[in-house]
């Protein structure tokens, strides 16, 4: 149990600090998050020793290694870039403009929700398999999260947690009401955060 939670600890740091460079390099935040990926590499370097792990728990491990690798990697390169600045015509396209465009697609997205969630516009996914939607079910822990933070909550679950509850809710309305997917939404009244999950038509 220990390492399973070490694991969801170290996914959640890791989608927090994916979002945190995504907000850096999209201008939204003057400094780089130190102290996130001093976390993720702390958590890394603690898990690392795979003797205590089944196979499952390794091949997420894994996973999770080799994810962070190819987005330290990136990371890096568009902090030379950015901290440097454009001094060959290729850096315009490899470097901070041409490497974050999806970042910046998404980063653009975040701040839709973000600013959506201000007017108390209801973030929403449709879900089906969590298994095969986790990057929905990802984004809806994260809107779910910033909302309860704003709030002033500061319990939230781990994404581990919130994917088996998605994945429930979800068996339990597919076979209530016989529909393909189920939407889920985080919806904010009043200062309470609430998420709401309904048959989608």
């Amino acid at each position: 149990m220990a390492i399973d939670d070490d694991l969801a600890q170290l996914e959640d740091n890791l989608r927090r600090l994916k979002i945190e460079y995504d907000v850096y390099f999209g201008g939204g935040s003057k400094k780089p998050p130190v102290e996130t990926e001093w976390k993720v590499k702390n958590l890394l370097k603690k898990a690392s020793d795979g003797t205590r792990m089944n196979y499952a728990q390794r091949y997420r491990f894994t996973t999770l290694q080799q994810r962070f690798a190819l987005h330290n990697a990136l990371w890096q390169q568009k902090l030379i870039i950015k901290e440097e600045g454009y001094r060959r015509p290729q850096d315009q396209v490899y470097g901070i403009q041409g490497l974050r465009i999806e970042q910046e697609h998404e980063a653009k997205k975040a701040l839709s929700h973000h600013a959506k969630a201000k007017e108390d516009e209801p973030f929403s996914i449709a879900c089906s398999d969590v298994d095969a939607d986790h990057s929905k079910v990802e984004s809806l822990f994260t809107a779910l999260t910033q909302a309860r933070e704003k709030s002033g909550d500061k319990n939230s679950p781990s994404l581990d947690s919130f994917k088996k509850f998605v994945r429930q809710k979800t068996a339990q309305l597919r076979k209530e009401y016989g529909c393909q997917a189920v939407e889920f939404s985080v919806d904010i009244s009043d200062g309470d955060v609430k998420l709401k999950a309904k048959a989608k038509t």
